[in-house]
């Protein structure tokens, strides 16, 4: 498998389309996935957009719940990789983070002019 790293600095704004969700590594039994250390694997469905491009929509593993992600909600990914992969027939791209969390704006200026 080969491995890319992604600089994510452009890809532009990143948004959480799917709230975290445990990765299963047998959906029938609900057996989640585990990474090497043992830890939990989750995905985060997040959205892509360049700018004047359309949004594309990625899959990202990474290890341990992240927290207080919601839909909707601006992120920021660490440590971002695609992988190339390849079974038979079938091939396609993964992608896996170091972290994934969220990006909270600052306090909104209500005062609506200079102080």
């Amino acid at each position: 498998m080969q491995s890319i790293p992604v600089d994510t600095t452009r890809l532009g704004v990143l948004r959480c389309a799917i709230a975290p969700e445990a990765k299963f590594s047998n959906p029938e039994t609900q057996e989640v996935k585990r990474d090497r250390d043992g830890n939990p694997v989750w995905t985060v469905a997040v959205t892509v957009r360049q700018d004047r491009r359309r949004i594309s929509v990625i899959e990202i593993a990474v290890s341990g719940q992240p927290k207080g992600i919601e839909e909707g909600q601006v992120v920021k990914v660490t440590g971002l990789t695609a992988f190339m992969w390849s079974m038979g027939d079938r091939h396609g791209v993964s992608f896996r983070a170091d972290a994934i969390t969220p990006v909270h704006a600052g306090p909104a200026n209500t005062k609506g002019g200079d102080a």
